[in-house]
């Protein structure tokens, strides 16, 4: 079952019409600038196929809820806010002038689960960088880690880190239903079309659950 992502992110101003976005991946940020407008849509997951009945073919650890995201090269330690899908059938986003907050759709697969668990954070607000605003300085091979409300961490090795036209988004890619215990990082990325009001490109860091030590 291939996995369909919608997030929204509100802009300072924009009415609830503006906030509706294609029922089609949309993600969240790139490089992140002061004076960069904040992003009309930002990823997260609209709809999460539960685990998959196949056993897994790596690691796995049971279900519970991320509580911290820290990526040590980047600088990065945020905590998590659950997000929601909406009436329009969108995921809700995260507050938009929380520079430091990144976001997962409480009712899809969390960080460690079996299946790939989308984590969404904004690359700016209309007057600083935010959480993902260096997202794309991580290479193959970096690790990230994911506090659980169980208490244990899941820890992750990315494999790659690429850039989409968001007119050429890989769905199926990103969002696989999978035995494996993965992670998406998303966010925005390219040049901002102040016309469409978002960013025409996404950034997504591909990573996989490594063993517990």
């Amino acid at each position: 079952m291939v996995l369909a992502v919608l997030l929204l992110v509100l802009r300072p101003g924009m009415s609830d019409q503006d906030t509706e976005a294609p029922a089609r991946p949309a993600a969240a940020a790139e490089s992140g600038r002061a004076s960069t407008p904040v992003p009309s849509s930002l990823p997260g997951s609209a709809r999460h196929a539960p685990p998959s009945a196949v056993p897994a073919a790596g690691p796995s650890m049971p279900r519970s809820a991320p509580t911290r995201l820290r990526i040590p090269r980047i600088g990065v330690d945020a905590p998590f806010t659950d997000l929601k899908i909406g009436p329009s059938g969108a995921l809700e986003p995260p507050p938009a002038d929380d520079t430091n907050l990144v976001g997962w759709q409480a009712s899809g697969i969390s960080p460690g689960e079996v299946g790939t668990s989308i984590i969404a954070g904004h690359l700016d607000t209309a007057t600083a960088p935010a959480v993902f605003a260096r997202l794309d300085e991580l290479k193959a091979g970096d690790t990230f880690e994911v506090s659980r409300a169980d208490g244990t961490t899941a820890t992750f090795l990315i494999d790659s880190v690429e850039q989409f036209d968001k007119d050429d988004f890989p769905d199926r890619r990103v969002y696989e239903d999978t035995p494996d215990a993965l992670v998406r990082l998303i966010t925005c990325a390219g040049p901002y079309d102040r016309k469409a009001k978002d960013y025409t490109e996404n950034l997504v860091v591909f990573a996989h659950l490594e063993p517990t030590r």
